[in-house]
């Protein structure tokens, strides 16, 4: 089994990068599907946020506010380390879990899609890292136009990540997401193609 770390710069393009690997034939496990999964109404995880952040951050519905939470946490570091002490822990035994799931199902390469796998010091949990790079400038843009961010708001969301050195220092391959949707999934494409040279049966799961 052949297990992938896929991280990436926020609007870098991991997100398509993921969606072709699964296309592909890999398991993909979204770390941040599970980051959701464990702050769900009524979990003991959303219960140590609220503890750690107010009630404020808790919906009259009983769900987590992410805007809410978000004001506190996205411009302070201090804040954001809380609540990252809380979410990883949970969120990495329940990426252990679907793993198992994944190789009972037959699964060869299976990919673990982390939106903060260097903040996190998870580099080196991996038989390989995968790095989704595009200028921060582009990034910027793509924030503004996508999610309805303002420039400044965008540019907080760059800082609360690991800086792209960070990333590529640490890298096995450095996919460019730069281009064109096209573009990047050739990249994947012919990554995939290595991997199926390297490990005949992850070509398919």
């Amino acid at each position: 089994m052949h297990r992938v770390g896929l991280t990436g710069g926020i609007a870098a393009g991991k997100s398509t990068v993921a969606a072709r690997l699964r296309r592909l034939g890999a398991a993909v496990i979204d770390h941040d599907v599970l980051a959701r999964e464990v702050v769900a109404p009524g979990s003991s995880g959303l219960e140590a946020v609220a503890e750690a952040f107010g009630q404020e951050v808790v919906t009259v519905l009983g769900e987590l506010d992410r805007a809410a939470l978000g004001a506190q946490v996205f411009a302070d570091p201090m804040a954001r380390e809380r609540l990252n002490a809380i979410v990883h822990p949970l969120v990495t035994e329940a990426a252990r879990e679907r793993e198992a799931a994944a190789v009972a199902d037959g699964s060869t390469v299976v990919v673990h899609d982390i939106p903060l796998l260097v903040e996190t010091g998870q580099a080196g949990h991996f038989d390989e890292l995968v790095v989704v790079d595009a200028p921060p400038e582009l990034r910027v843009q793509r924030l503004v136009a996508s999610r309805g961010l303002t420039e400044t708001q965008a540019w907080d969301r760059l800082a609360a990540q690991a800086d792209d050195e960070a990333r590529i220092a640490v890298a096995d391959v450095v996919l460019d997401g730069s281009g064109a949707v096209s573009e990047l999934e050739d990249q994947v494409d012919a990554l995939w193609a290595v991997w199926a040279d390297r490990h005949p049966a992850g070509s398919a799961r």
